[in-house]
């Protein structure tokens, strides 16, 4: 399983969706701060991410991540939006809109800043 973040601001949400699949016996890879501002960044990590069983995709502010990961690989992707960021973000309500619109196949979505529920989930997906 691999859990993905845009920005550094998404890390509490990342390590609880962490911390919940360590403990239901899952295998994580962590890659942090690879959003669509630096989005070179997240390159070098495509092999990695492609190796995983199902992924997990943290983002504040828009939420753009989750489609750009979604139209890099053919894995489950379990999206999280975060309450993260300013102007018309809205507490996450941006984000959870571009997520569950999002173009990109095999996109799913839980609520704002639910680490546990994507993790839960992934889980169940990644002992399939």
């Amino acid at each position: 399983m691999a859990i993905i973040s845009a920005g550094t601001s998404d890390i509490p949400v990342v390590e609880e969706a962490k911390e919940t699949a360590l403990i239901l016996g899952n295998n994580v890879k962590i890659i942090n701060d690879v959003g669509v501002a630096g989005i070179h960044r997240l390159f070098s990590k495509l092999d990695v991410i492609r190796k995983a069983k199902v992924i997990i995709v943290v983002a504040g502010m828009e939420g753009a991540l989750a489609s750009v990961i979604g139209g890099l690989v053919e894995k489950p992707i379990i999206a999280v939006p975060t309450s993260v960021g300013y102007g018309a973000s809205l507490n996450g309500i941006a984000a959870l809109l571009s997520m569950l619109n999002s173009c990109a196949s095999g996109v799913s979505v839980v609520n704002i800043d639910n680490g546990f529920g994507a993790a839960y989930n992934a889980s169940i997906i990644n002992k399939l």
